[in-house]
């Protein structure tokens, strides 16, 4: 068995996160080019996030009914069997085989 962590280990995770973030806050308040880059990125995902958000409020029932198939049968509009069968399909002398066969 492994040896259970001690608490060594673990103020050190705690040390490098919290010198990470203090690092983090210190080039935030510089507005060197990577925070500016940061922020740019970070605005255009939330942006799009919430276009796509109101985009799908407004057009999804749309999109939805497009690619739902509505009636009867096994998925929706397809019906159980085939009615007809082309002709390279099915000759007349062939046997059809079933899922049992």
């Amino acid at each position: 068995m492994g040896e259970p962590w001690d608490f060594e280990f673990l103020s050190r995770i705690a040390d490098s996160c919290l010198s990470f973030l203090y690092e983090f806050v210190d080039d935030w308040l510089a507005n060197d080019m990577r925070v500016f880059i940061f922020k740019v990125l970070l605005s255009w995902l939330i942006f799009s996030l919430i276009a796509i958000h109101f985009a799908w409020k407004v057009y999804g029932s749309t999109v939805n009914n497009m690619y739902y198939r509505q009636g009867t049968g096994q998925n929706g509009g397809t019906p159980d069997g085939s009615p007809h069968l082309g002709s390279w399909e099915s000759n007349a002398g062939d046997n059809l085989k079933t899922h049992r066969d």
